[in-house]
C-alpha cells in the first residue's frame, strides 16, 4: 500500500476525531500519529462538540461517530454540510457494525463515507486520503449493501423521480452505475468513454440533483428505481 507521506507531498492532511469513548479517541489519535503525512488538531466528546471544533480548526477530515449524546453524529454532519464555512469538511463516519440503520442516514446526511472502528491502521489512513481527495464510498460493496437494506423502508425519499427526469439518458445510464458502486475508470471502460468525461457527467449529475458527494448518488439511484436491491 502507498503511505500517506508519498501521495499527500506537501502539507499534512490535518484530522478531527469525534467519539464519546475517550479510550477510542486517543486510540484513533495514537494510530494516526504513526503517519507523517496526517495531523490530528483535535478531539470532540459529542455530537456538538464536533461542529464547535470543525468551525474552530477547519480540519480537512472529520472522523466521526454515530452514537453521541448532546448531538449525534448523523444531525453534526447534516449541520456541517448544510454551512458553507464547513462543507468542505470531509466526514468519515465510524461505526461499530457494518450494516446500521444509521450509516444509511448519515451518508444521506452528506457523509463522505464510512469505516468500521476495527479498521486496520493502514486502511485507515488510506481512507482518510481518500476523503481528503474528495472521493466517497470507501466501501463501496458495503455501502451499496447498506442502500439496499433501508432505502426502500424510506416513507420519504429525497431524490424523487422529478429530480430524476431532470437528467440525460447518459446522465441517468452513468447514475445506474454510480448506484451499482462502479468507479469512475470501471463505468469508462463500459461505455468506452474516457475517465474525465465521466467526471464531467459526474458532476452535472451532483448539481442537478443537489447531491453533495457520490455518497448520495448511490442513495439517489436506489431512492429514485434507476437501481433495484440485488441488481
Amino acid at each position: 500500500m502507498t503511505s500517506i507521506d508519498e501521495t499527500c507531498g506537501g502539507a499534512p492532511i490535518r484530522v478531527a476525531i469525534a467519539d464519546d469513548q475517550d479510550l477510542v479517541r486517543k486510540g484513533f489519535r495514537l494510530i494516526l500519529s504513526s503517519f507523517p503525512g496526517i495531523e490530528v488538531v483535535g478531539e470532540a466528546v459529542d455530537g456538538a462538540d464536533a461542529v464547535a471544533l470543525a468551525r474552530r480548526m477547519r480540519p480537512d477530515v472529520l472522523l466521526m461517530d454515530i452514537r453521541m449524546p448532546r448531538k449525534d453524529g448523523i444531525e453534526a454532519c447534516r449541520e456541517l454540510v448544510g454551512d458553507p464555512d464547513t462543507a468542505d469538511v470531509a466526514v468519515l463516519i465510524l461505526t461499530t457494525f457494518d450494516i446500521d440503520e444509521y450509516v444509511y442516514d448519515a451518508l444521506a446526511a452528506g457523509a463522505s463515507g464510512f469505516l468500521l472502528k476495527d479498521v486496520d491502521p493502514d486502511d485507515l489512513a488510506q481512507a482518510i486520503r481518500v476523503v481528503h481527495e474528495g472521493n466517497a464510498l470507501i466501501q463501496p460493496s458495503i455501502t451499496r449493501r447498506l442502500v439496499e437494506t433501508y432505502a426502500a423502508s424510506r416513507s420519504k425519499a429525497r431524490f424523487d423521480g422529478t429530480r430524476i427526469s431532470d437528467l440525460t439518458d447518459r446522465e441517468r445510464e452513468i447514475l445506474t452505475m454510480v448506484g451499482k458502486g462502479m468507479s469512475n475508470d470501471e463505468i469508462a471502460a463500459e461505455l468506452v468513454i474516457s475517465p474525465a468525461t465521466v467526471r464531467t457527467h459526474v458532476g452535472r449529475i451532483m448539481v442537478k440533483l443537489d447531491a453533495h458527494d457520490r455518497a448520495q448518488l448511490v442513495v439517489a439511484a436506489y431512492e429514485s428505481g434507476l437501481v433495484k436491491p440485488g441488481m
